[in-house]
């Protein structure tokens, strides 16, 4: 299986991203991210499933949750899946971090429900230090040429479910507590509306003047309410949800400038720009680990 390793597009030479689909065992895989950045901002954005991050150098701040978050080496975070968050440096040394995207259906795994974390940020120094492990070891597996090793497959995800019911049993709670920013009244009717005219509507979305002229309120209005309920301004939503089809396309085999245009991105470069933004890999980078990812899962069911 091979993985490729790309220096982010406009950015310093030092910056490395590399994203790599590794195969777990039955059928499963998980996501796993490996990056250092200089100067990169992520873009707000939210995942589908769940991230598990260990700082491994520098420092990082993340917006969360209407706070802020504080990262420093050897800290674990956690970000609900759903959730919008940024990320950028903190000091003029950057940062650098590990992380695993498990799905909701596989934190489930070892905890029964997919757990609430109250907080983002965990000091636990043998706990982190066992996630980036097993970072390690899945991302050096699906880098080893050959069919895939279904012993250390079966122990990957025999670990991890230890380590996310380890960390659900000592952080997390059945159920989440009361938000303090709950949205106003109305705004995820509002919202709601809002987000399926412009997944509707993709290639040419329409204006904010009317969305809200549609829904009988002002802009403003229309604003209020989506940041409230959605953590980010409609453009933002718009751009990670073409994002989210551009994976799809990639994952199907097409190249990124084909994807572009189907996707309402202006051309390659623009694609690549908002997918390093959400994702912090190229498209072409994430295409290829994906297959690569792809072909070792079918190599397993032989």
């Amino acid at each position: 299986m091979e993985n490729r390793t790309d220096p982010p597009h406009g950015t310093s030479p030092g910056e490395r991203a590399l994203w790599t689909r590794a195969p777990l065992g039955g059928g499963t895989s998980l996501d796993l991210l490996t990056a250092r950045f200089d100067r990169h901002r992520y873009a707000p954005h939210a995942h589908e499933e769940f991230t598990v991050g260990v700082c491994v150098g520098g420092t990082e701040i993340i917006d969360y949750r209407g706070g802020r978050l504080d990262i420093g080496p050897g800290s674990i975070v956690i970000l609900a899946p759903g959730e919008p968050h940024t990320g950028r440096p903190g000091t003029g040394d950057g940062y650098a971090y590990r992380s695993m995207y498990p799905s909701p259906d596989l934190f489930a795994d070892g905890a029964r429900t997919p757990p609430h974390f109250p907080d983002a940020v965990l000091d636990d120094p043998r706990l982190a230090a066992a996630l980036r492990a097993a970072h390690t070891g899945l991302s050096t597996a699906a880098r080893t040429p050959g069919p895939p090793d279904r012993l250390a497959a079966l122990t990957a995800e025999s670990r991890l479910t230890g380590l996310f019911t380890a960390l659900a049993d000592r952080y997390g709670s059945a159920r989440p507590a009361l938000d303090p920013a709950a949205p106003v009244p109305g705004a995820t009717t509002i919202a709601l509306a809002v987000r399926d005219r412009l997944a509707d509507d993709v290639l040419t979305p329409p204006t904010l003047a009317q969305l809200a002229a549609d829904l009988g309120l002002s802009r403003y209005q229309l604003l209020r309410a989506f940041r409230t309920t959605m953590g980010m301004p409609p453009y933002a939503w718009l751009a990670q949800h073409r994002v989210s089809r551009a994976r799809a396309l990639l994952e199907s085999g097409l190249r990124p400038a084909a994807v572009a245009g189907r996707v309402g991105f202006a051309d390659q470069a623009h694609l690549t720009r908002w997918f390093r933004r959400v994702l912090g890999v190229t498209p072409a980078a994430y295409r290829n680990s994906v297959r690569a990812g792809e072909r070792a899962l079918a190599a397993e069911r032989v």
